[in-house]
């Protein structure tokens, strides 16, 4: 098929922050036709108001979430088969992910409000016209194949194949959320352009933020990294000893946070080799807890190990067990899409804050201060230690950023079962709350002789106030 080149202008179209003037944005559709879109942003534009405009016959509530229970299962999938997704970076693509639906479907909600102006750097974003009524579903649909096309460029050719398949069987499969006979041709082009917008727009801001790598996998500043130096500060560890892995990830541009350092993990305990201190004592926890591993333990630690290229990612997990909770519920369509802005944009910025508290703090992990300390023979042998310092644990800053989202959505107490790993033989697994599903995350890694306990413990308050953060965001007009 020949390249074609096509240029559109939209007078609703608002100027976004720190783009140049005009923007030119690109995107592969169905693998092979490339279209350009051409987005002036002088400061003669004519802007519409992002606050809901008088609303269509049919809002974003009166659809099903059918397609984005799809579009976040592919999604995961991708995450899974795409080289370079480590946890933060797959928690990243899901944050924006959830941003574009949401940003999509707003102008149907009523009553809600877009979020631009509240992000970091995120002054505008495209508008739409109120005597222009809308579809819904078409305008997710497409605003999600945009993104996720951005997002996993580097995916295989199936995959790319996958994302195209998806985007125009939609309308097939969910047959009562695409009526034909209710969704005219022009309100259908107008739609997928909107949605096209929508998740160009989404995407140009989400190249600033630092953690964009236009090749996917690891980003060229991390070969320059030097660790410091000094007693009990981490090192590369064994049986691998891999370089640190996304040592300026902390420094990024959070979606909601103001930056890594706005909400910090309470300080470690102060290094120290004496048999009656804290670290010794939780060095020694580790030890022992490893060596008398239950198969109770084991299972815990190996549930939540999710690992990149084998799992989801640990996000992606959350944003797995989310994506079935909406599906069991039958969730609409806007409800959908508000879960999925908070719970993936605090998992997003949640990686940022914990990768600055640990490129910060630079604590040694179990491995390296037990076998200089304690036993220099001892080594976890159920999982490898991941390449960068130990505190505050990841999964313990995530997992509880996560739980406090979903908690404010479902309930404190809400039961639900997790199937995340059912292809594996590892569930389906009841859980009798948010929190005791990230509780139980958190302490995996300890099981997994990984993390001290004062990791898992000092990142629980972290994920929580990036959680809160996410949730003081004003949704509502």
């Amino acid at each position: 098929m020949t390249q074609k080149t096509s240029t559109i202008c939209f007078k609703q179209v608002q100027s976004l922050s720190n783009l140049a003037r005009v923007c030119t944005l690109s995107w592969a559709i169905a693998g092979s036709l490339a279209c350009t879109f051409t987005l002036p942003l002088t400061a003669h534009a004519q802007v519409m108001s992002q606050e809901s405009p008088n609303l269509p016959a049919k809002p974003a509530t009166s659809f099903s979430s059918g397609l984005v229970h799809d579009w976040m299962y592919l999604n995961l999938q991708l995450i899974q088969q795409t080289p370079g997704f480590s946890p933060p970076m797959a928690a990243r693509a899901l944050g924006y992910l959830g941003l574009t639906l949401y940003e999509s479907v707003v102008p149907g909600l009523l009553g809600y409000q877009s979020l631009a102006g509240q992000l970091n750097e995120l002054s505008s974003l495209p508008g739409v016209q109120p005597d222009e009524p809308l579809h819904w579903p078409t305008v997710a649909n497409a605003a999600m194949a945009t993104m996720t096309r951005m997002l996993f460029n580097n995916a295989s050719p199936d995959n790319k194949a996958r994302i195209a398949t998806l985007e125009r069987g939609m309308p097939l499969k969910y047959t009562a959320d695409f009526d034909p006979g209710t969704v005219t041709a022009d309100i259908t082009n107008r739609s997928e352009t909107f949605g096209k917008l929508m998740g160009m727009a989404v995407w140009t801001w989400a190249r600033t933020d630092g953690g964009f790598s236009p090749t996917g996998g690891l980003r060229r500043d991390q070969a320059n990294y030097v660790p410091p130096s000094g007693e009990g500060k981490w090192t590369a560890t064994s049986p691998q000893f891999a370089p640190a892995l996304l040592p300026y990830w902390g420094n990024n541009r959070p979606m909601v946070l103001r930056a890594g350092s706005d909400c910090p993990a309470p300080p470690p305990p102060s290094y120290s080799e004496a048999v009656d201190s804290v670290f010794y004592k939780d060095a020694l926890e580790v030890l022992k807890i490893h060596n008398a591993a239950t198969q109770e333990h084991r299972q815990f630690a190996l549930y939540w190990a999710d690992d990149p290229g084998k799992t989801p990612t640990p996000a992606g997990h959350w944003a797995y067990l989310t994506n079935d909770l909406l599906k069991t519920r039958k969730a609409d369509l806007g409800t959908a899409a508000i879960v999925f802005a908070r719970l993936n944009m605090a998992m997003s910025d949640a990686f940022i804050a914990a990768w600055h508290t640990k490129y910060t703090e630079n604590v040694t992990r179990p491995v390296s201060y037990v076998q200089l300390v304690i036993d220099s023979n001892w080594v976890p042998n159920l999982l490898d230690t991941p390449p960068f310092p130990d505190y505050p644990s990841g999964h313990s800053v995530q997992s509880s950023s996560a739980a406090r989202i979903l908690g404010q959505e479902f309930g404190v107490n809400t039961a639900f079962v997790d199937n995340t790993h059912n292809d594996r033989g590892w569930g389906p697994r009841t859980f009798k709350s948010f929190k005791a599903a990230a509780d139980e995350a958190a302490l995996s890694r300890l099981y997994a002789g990984i993390h001290y306990r004062f990791a898992v413990e000092g990142g629980k308050p972290q994920g929580q106030c990036v959680a809160d953060k996410v949730l003081g965001l004003k949704f509502k007009r």
